[in-house]
């Protein structure tokens, strides 16, 4: 699948020109490239440089760039994914205390990611498979590029609104639930 998958980068668009400046000519070492840098939050997630001008970015950022490096490519097939997955203590062990203290088992987050030939790619970080998340999958829908800050912002906040509303005892407003999921998120970034 990994050959099928990979393609040379042309000098056809603004992320395909930063990727050739910085020495990435494939699919392959772009996708590796992105792997390697850190997780953390970009200062601008609407412009994809920044990645570069960072040196880190979230699933989000991340996939969003390889996306577009495809679409400026005219590479078919590579889908951009939202999907909303059980975060928990197994899956996601740097949350545990988190989810401890709040008492919840499980908090559904909102994962960006790649899929080719309905095979899941996450570049998110160096540690990131999708055996971590795939299994406790609760919806998936493709995206756009950019559509990964405000759209992809309401669709979790709405699955977590409905979600709410069938907890047996949720005790929580979705306010406080994101707030939560943003300590969870930054529970994340540490370390």
């Amino acid at each position: 699948m990994a050959d099928c998958l990979n393609f040379e980068i042309k000098p056809v668009g603004l992320i395909s020109n930063i990727f050739l400046a910085n020495n990435f000519s494939t699919f392959t070492e772009a996708a590796e490239f992105v792997r390697q840098l850190a997780y953390r939050r970009n200062k601008n997630k609407t412009d994809l440089t920044t990645v570069f001008d960072d040196q880190c970015g979230t699933c989000g950022t991340k996939h969003a760039l390889l996306k577009q490096l495809a679409v400026e490519n005219d590479f078919k097939g590579l889908k951009l994914i939202i999907g909303i997955f059980r975060m928990n203590s197994l899956n996601t062990p740097k949350i545990s205390k988190t989810l401890k203290l709040h008492k919840l088992e499980y908090i559904p987050e909102a994962h960006t990611y790649l899929k080719f030939q309905n095979q899941i790619l996450d570049y998110t970080d160096k540690s990131s498979k999708p055996s971590n998340f795939e299994n406790e999958l609760i919806r998936e829908i493709e995206i756009q590029a950019n559509q990964i800050t405000d759209f992809k912002i309401n669709y979790h906040k709405q699955y977590l609104k409905n979600w709410l509303e069938i907890l047996p005892n949720p005790g929580l407003t979705l306010d406080e639930l994101w707030v939560i999921r943003e300590q969870c998120i930054a529970d994340l970034s540490v370390g």
